[in-house]
């Protein structure tokens, strides 16, 4: 099979799933995009349609009808979005029940370094991967017991998937007793929190890179640098992130520190994923602390990030066709694909609805309105409702991204895209790359 004519099924209903829609209908490769369930941004992406009568793409008991779905639609390649559907098996499944369709990540076993925290600090432990001390705990009454005897600030991680909030970080060991509570005793965050992960705090920048790899090959993307928090300042609960911003300058990461990361974190886990038997075919995201002792491996995702993707994918140069690197991917020919980029800056802000992450309303119509020629309005939690208006429909509603020769610019820009985006309750922090800047 060529990856010629692409006929692409694309799975998740998020900013990262219009983002990668609209640059893949781009290619003159992609025949269609077939986006389930899609959302009100996807809903007008050219040569995409959206298939919102499908079951739930994140559940297993959903792969029989969505093998169906591309069967009938002469669907030759699939590309999950979210990471729940890549840990529950969708790739497996197909691979077994659809060998006709070729299939852009990671495998189920694979995939368990972002399903699972112990996995993968284990697996970081195992092949000498710098990360911060850690134990894992299924036992409340033993992660309380080790709480007591630490005296150096912590962070307390659910292990499980819960949808990038699954991360507390207290400030007192009072306040980590009730986390812990939270977690594995209430139940905060489901079944995700079963298993803790306690780990040291580390001081430092964060930074995000997504690499393309075919279990071998590696290429990357510019460091991206996320805005977890939900208020500015870094202040209040953690989000799915509020906005990012790529490349990090030098004073963020530099360059002989790319090529550290390179060295010690990303080349050490492909080639351990490939010795351990579980090769990993798909976009890597790695989250890392640039600590003073250096670079610290925070996390393993293993699919795109969001915000970062919106933020990255506007970067590609015109030669780069993204559909041919994530097929490269699955055909063991990444090093033989071009990825460029272009020498510009990008920011994006994300809006979010009002009472974010916590609870928060759904259905409150909205409006663009005279969106600037040079940003690019992504949708989140939108949805488009019988009647063809826009609808709220999630927590992180939409964002504005831009692109520009400085950061500055790119930000003023990206917060001149917000001023087009109308609902009540809307929220969005105002310091989007504010530390860089200064």
């Amino acid at each position: 099979m060529s990856c010629q004519s692409l006929i692409i099924l694309l799975l998740g209903s998020g900013g990262r799933e219009h983002a990668l829609a609209w640059k893949l209908s781009q290619s003159p490769l992609v025949h269609h995009v077939y986006c389930v369930p899609g959302n009100g941004g996807t809903a007008s992406t050219p040569k995409c349609t959206n298939h919102s009568d499908l079951p739930s793409p994140e559940k297993v008991s959903s792969f029989p009808a969505l093998v169906s779905f591309a069967q009938r639609h002469g669907v030759n390649f699939l590309v999950p979005g979210p990471e729940a559907p890549l840990v529950a098996g969708v790739v497996d499944y197909f691979e077994q029940h659809a060998p006709g369709v070729r299939c852009f990540g990671p495998k189920s076993d694979a995939a368990r370094m972002e399903g699972s925290k112990t996995f993968a600090k284990d697996f970081m432990r195992k092949h000498a991967i710098p990360t911060a001390k850690y134990q894992n705990f299924s036992s409340h009454a033993s992660a309380k017991q080790y709480l007591e005897t630490v005296d150096h600030p912590v962070v307390i991680k659910a292990s499980g998937l819960a949808g990038g909030k699954g991360v507390i970080i207290p400030s007192s060991k009072d306040e980590a007793q009730e986390a812990l509570t939270d977690i594995m005793l209430k139940s905060e965050f489901g079944a995700a929190g079963e298993e803790v992960v306690i780990e040291e705090f580390l001081e430092g920048n964060e930074i995000s890179i997504l690499s393309f790899s075919d279990g071998i090959t590696i290429k990357s993307l510019p460091p991206a640098q996320d805005h977890k928090r939900i208020g500015d300042g870094d202040t209040g609960g953690n989000t799915g992130g509020m906005g990012a911003y790529a490349p990090c300058p030098s004073s963020v990461v530099s360059q002989a520190q790319m090529e550290e990361i390179e060295r010690t974190v990303l080349r050490p886990t492909i080639k351990g994923m490939e010795d351990e038997g579980y090769p990993f075919r798909g976009v890597l995201f790695t989250g890392l602390m640039m600590a003073t002792s250096g670079p610290c491996v925070l996390e393993y995702n293993v699919r795109f990030g969001d915000p970062e993707v919106q933020t990255l994918l506007p970067l590609l140069a015109p030669e780069t066709d993204l559909a041919q690197v994530l097929y490269a991917c699955t055909d063991h020919t990444l090093s033989s694909v071009q990825v460029s980029i272009t020498n510009d800056v990008a920011a994006t802000v994300v809006v979010a609805a009002g009472g974010y992450p916590s609870s928060y309303p759904k259905g409150t119509p909205m409006k663009l309105k005279d969106i600037p020629e040079d940003v690019q309005v992504f949708h989140a939690g939108t949805a488009v409702d019988v009647e063809g208006k826009l609808k709220t429909s999630g927590g992180r509603v939409i964002a504005a991204t831009a692109t520009g020769k400085t950061l500055k610019e790119a930000v003023e820009k990206a917060y001149g895209g917000v001023k087009a985006i109308e609902f009540e309750g809307m929220y969005y922090r105002r310091d989007i790359a504010a530390r860089a800047l200064n």
